[in-house]
């Protein structure tokens, strides 16, 4: 028996999105390396401020995969990303735009998208 479910354009965005930031979030907490990797990056209190980030990709990434509250889930996953791109990705403009283009492109393509969710999607 074939069973057909249909996916509009915003489902797949919704479960890409919420696939990126369940795995960053789930990353962040069973990997050291990468868990140190996020604390030296010089922002205050490291270890709140990382706690914070992956209960928030956790948290914000299933509400945006189930469907729920998808306008105010992406809102700190917003914050998150460009905090990212400026932390990670802005210090390699100095080894030439297209570098700096490269190393951002999945930074700058996720707050695309979650944009696209906030106006997508309503209160």
């Amino acid at each position: 028996m074939l069973i057909y479910t249909s996916f509009s354009t915003s489902h797949l965005i919704r479960f890409a999105v919420a696939y990126v930031f369940i795995t960053s979030g789930l990353m962040k907490l069973m990997s050291a390396e990468l868990a140190s990797s996020f604390l030296r990056l010089g922002l205050p209190y490291p270890h709140i401020v990382l706690k914070v980030v992956i209960l928030l990709e956790i948290v914000c990434g299933l509400l945006v995969l189930v469907n729920k509250a998808v306008k105010i889930a992406v809102i700190p996953l917003i914050g998150i990303m460009i905090a990212a791109l400026f932390l990670t990705k802005l210090p390699t403009l100095n080894t030439g735009l297209l570098q700096f283009a490269f190393n951002a492109r999945l930074d700058i393509v996720m707050i695309v998208l979650l944009f696209y969710l906030y106006k997508r999607y309503p209160n």
